[in-house]
């Protein structure tokens, strides 16, 4: 059946885990906060389940406290050949 896949993860089972760089922690949470501004009220289970990631982050100041410009800089230097 077509169905038999859709119950692999259970609703409340992690699906992935994923690893972030600094910097690619800012812009994700930046998008995800943009993305809850942007939804309007009849969208609400999906704002509920963006606060539910947001809620996984780090708390707001110490995203804040991730400048991104010094993370490019670090990571352009640790990209660049010696």
């Amino acid at each position: 059946m077509a169905d038999e896949g859709i119950n692999l993860i259970g609703p409340l089972e992690p699906a992935f885990r994923l690893e972030l760089t600094a910097a690619q922690l800012k812009v994700t949470h930046t998008a995800l906060k943009s993305l809850l501004d942007d939804f309007g009220h009849e969208e609400r289970d999906v704002q509920d389940i963006v606060r539910e990631v947001l809620g996984k982050l780090p708390a707001e100041p110490e995203i804040r406290a991730i400048d991104l410009g010094r993370e490019m800089a670090r990571r352009r230097a640790a990209l660049s050949p010696d």
